[in-house]
């Protein structure tokens, strides 16, 4: 049985592949400093092989410790999204790259076969390409994404035929997790339609990439167990449906059950990207198996089974949850 370790397993993506990681029969160990919701993997409580471990990725000692034993690597633990990140830049850099050399290093010298890098399709910053493809070179606009570019090429260079490294570039996720969070585009759209009857979007036509949330975390487990050749210190996009902002709106008043009124505002984020994600059809036959409209109804029988009694809460946003302190 592989001991699969994830870093950020506590989070928004962590809390959902924990679980598929015991339900498909590996033990897990996670690493969190669980500073959005303490309780975001209390479901798998009585699970024998999970290993929750609270703790820091750029704490030396720590991380050589929980690397023992460990047969993959899921690096998903980062400071996410581009408003968190600019809080503090210093922070962002320490945790979203200068921990890499830490991990990589001694996860090779504990002889971790494979080192799976979660990054962002953001780095790639505006195109005008009809198709974004892993071919153009990133340009990143952010400090959150200038440093996931900087960490993919860290993670490249390493690989050797024992030690496998990949990069995904996964779109903005949608759907629902144990750790909700309600500060990416489907899914904020999707809890304003439910709680407000109301969506309001600033300007709309700005171009979104998106992956469902189910569809992120299955490639993550096909990570584990593609032969490595064909992935060893290559990179791949993740992310199927391009739609205009508006668009996205326009499907969440068509799904969901409530009657909905859209609103337009003057734009504030101008930013407007898209990728391809041919090459990971192409090169390892992955495609999506699920779609936005899934993940807006798997969303609305969240609200509707109450698990979301106060949606406001500031611990479904990234940016009102985190203090900088925690990192310090």
């Amino acid at each position: 049985m592989k001991r699969v370790l994830v870093t950020g397993g506590a989070g928004y993506v962590g809390s959902v592949l924990t679980g598929k990681l015991l339900a498909n029969d590996y033990k897990v160990r996670v690493i969190d400093l669980f500073l959005y919701d303490p309780n975001s993997l209390d479901g798998y409580n009585d699970e024998p092989n999970l290993e929750v471990i609270n703790g820091d990725i750029r704490d030396e000692q720590r991380v050589k410790e929980v690397m023992k034993d460990v047969d993959v690597v899921i690096h998903l633990a980062s400071i996410s999204n581009d408003p968190t990140a600019e809080l503090d830049e210093s922070i962002t850099k320490s945790v979203n790259y200068d921990c890499y050399p830490l991990l990589l290093d001694s996860a090779k010298e504990a002889g971790v076969q494979r080192f799976i890098n979660a990054s962002s399709s953001s780095v790639f910053g505006i195109k005008h390409e009809e198709n974004v493809t892993e071919d153009l070179e990133p340009e990143p606009l952010t400090t959150y994404s200038k440093y996931k570019a900087l960490s993919e090429v860290l993670v490249r260079e390493i690989a050797t035929p024992d030690f496998v490294t990949v990069n995904i570039r996964p779109a903005t996720i949608c759907g629902y997790s144990p750790r909700q969070r309600f500060d990416l585009t489907v899914n904020v759209l999707t809890k304003s339609a439910l709680t407000k009857g109301v969506i309001t979007i600033h300007g709309g036509e700005q171009m979104r990439p998106n992956v469902t949330m189910e569809d992120i975390t299955d490639l993550y487990i096909q990570m584990i167990e593609i032969d490595g050749e064909k992935i060893n210190g290559d990179t791949f996009n993740y992310g199927f449906e391009n739609l205009k902002v508006i668009e996205i709106a326009e499907m969440v008043k068509e799904t969901v059950t409530k009657d909905v009124e859209i609103v337009i505002e003057p734009v504030v984020d101008q930013r407007n990207y898209h990728i391809s994600s041919q090459k990971i059809i192409d090169k390892l036959g992955i495609r999506p198996q699920y779609t936005i409209v899934d993940m807006i109804e798997q969303l609305e029988n969240a609200f509707d089974a109450g698990k979301y009694p106060d949606p406001d809460a500031d611990k479904y946003s990234n940016i009102k949850k985190m203090k900088l302190e925690d990192f310090k």
